[in-house]
């Protein structure tokens, strides 16, 4: 018959590697989990927006007063994005060379928003946002006004400077 043999007592050597492995997996495992933390912190900083100025039309198109939705190429198509890499925005033509551009999306929850000319607001149908001509709040629960797009008038051409992305909340 065999006799029982208590296991040997922990020894200081072990007792230190197990601390050791212990600690070295903690480690690891929390590099792994704050990379992507990190990541997700520095990438703004790391990778600016891409902009481009998009033709909308010509100068002689739009009426002084008049606002009308226009649509163009975001800033970084990609090549199978098809119709998504299209854009849009209200653009007002102010006076003889000036426009003012606002996203079509509301500020809400990125609903597109419509003009109403009689009105002379734009109006988000899904929630109930209002705002006024100039692209503040006028009511709702939008939290700030319609992002706007720069515009520039070059070569007889109106452009809006694009981005990557389209403007949302």
């Amino acid at each position: 018959m065999h006799e029982y043999k208590p296991p040997a007592p922990y020894t200081e050597e072990r007792r230190r590697f197990l601390n050791r492995l212990s600690l070295a997996l903690s480690a690891l495992g929390g590099v792994i989990v704050g990379v992507p933390f990190i990541g997700s912190w520095l990438e703004p900083i790391l990778h600016s927006n891409p902009t481009a100025w998009r033709a909308v039309g010509k100068l002689d198109a739009f009426q002084i007063g008049q606002t009308v939705e226009v649509t163009f190429l975001n800033a970084a198509p990609l090549a199978w994005t098809g119709v998504s890499a299209k854009t849009g925005a209200w653009l007002r033509r102010d006076d003889a060379t000036s426009f003012t551009a606002f996203s079509i999306y509301c500020q809400h929850l990125g609903c597109p928003v419509r003009w109403e000319q009689q009105a002379q607001i734009f109006l988000c149908p899904c929630h109930g946002g209002i705002y006024y001509a100039n692209g503040d709040v006028a009511g709702g629960p939008p939290p700030r006004g319609l992002q706007k797009y720069p515009v520039r008038v070059h070569n007889g051409q109106v452009e809006v400077l694009a981005t990557g992305v389209p403007y949302t909340y």
